[in-house]
């Protein structure tokens, strides 16, 4: 049996909330405090984002992650990019990946957009030969005209969505995970990115998808996971997940 390029064992995400409310006298006295070596007792509670969730995806798979805000989706995301940790459980990523969760995420502001180019692509250990061989291709893509040589910080959110996509899926990792990066385009780039996915796809690599744009779900994916308060609702083909979802969200309307 062949190997899942993702393999998710019971993982738990456990975020620690101070509940502690900080006044202007508490201010007032913290040097006070500081100077007598007393330390506040802080109150947590504790927020449970994921809650012992298990999936396998297949290498070549197109698996959409939806559900409400708040839900999960983008921390479970973060555990498979191992931007986090899980509190409990493991997970296993078998290949090489790009991750575009945040716009700008592996931006540097000041830089121009061409030399971030290539310091997202090393985060991603892509070496500034590699980069080469794709460089124009990269540029062509995000289609950012002059700003490709202008600071990031000057650039608009649909800016930073186009370039870093562009260089995440030029790069060619095994897997790619997205996280509402086609929410930011106009209708152009929105397609042209979807088409651009496929053909990822057709090469037997793995796209991970948050959305909310359930036409992008359905038209990208062929299979989707419903996140509901940190546990699996539903996975299923994404055509049927989607219109479930969609019900239950009519509903609580």
């Amino acid at each position: 049996m062949t190997t899942p390029i993702i393999e998710v064992h019971n993982v738990s995400k456990v975020f620690s909330i101070q509940t502690k409310q900080v006044s202007l006298r508490h201010e007032a006295y913290s040097y006070m405090r500081t100077l007598f070596r007393q330390q506040d007792v802080l109150q947590h509670e504790t927020f449970h984002a994921l809650n012992n969730i298990s999936f396998d995806i297949q290498r070549g798979e197109s698996v959409g992650i939806v559900g409400r805000n708040g839900a999960g989706k983008t921390t479970l995301l973060r555990i498979l990019s191992r931007i986090i940790r899980p509190t409990t459980g493991h997970v296993e990523v078998h290949g090489s990946y790009a991750s575009l969760i945040g716009l700008g995420a592996g931006f540097l502001d000041t830089m121009s957009g061409r030399k971030n180019i290539y310091l997202n692509a090393a985060i991603h250990g892509v070496t500034p030969e590699e980069v080469e061989q794709y460089l124009d291709d990269i540029i062509t893509f995000a289609d950012i005209g002059k700003y490709i040589d202008m600071p990031v910080k000057d650039y608009s959110s649909g800016m930073r969505a186009r370039l870093g996509f562009s260089v995440a899926i030029h790069i060619l990792p095994d897997i790619v995970f997205l996280d509402e990066v086609l929410s930011v385009g106009d209708s152009a780039f929105k397609e042209k990115s979807g088409n651009k996915l496929e053909a990822f796809l057709n090469e037997n690599r793995t796209v991970i998808f948050v959305s909310h744009a359930s036409e992008s779900v359905t038209r990208i994916c062929k299979r989707a996971i419903w996140i509901h308060n940190g546990e699996i609702k539903m996975d299923d083909s994404a055509i049927h997940v989607v219109k479930e979802y969609e019900a239950f969200m009519a509903h609580q309307r």
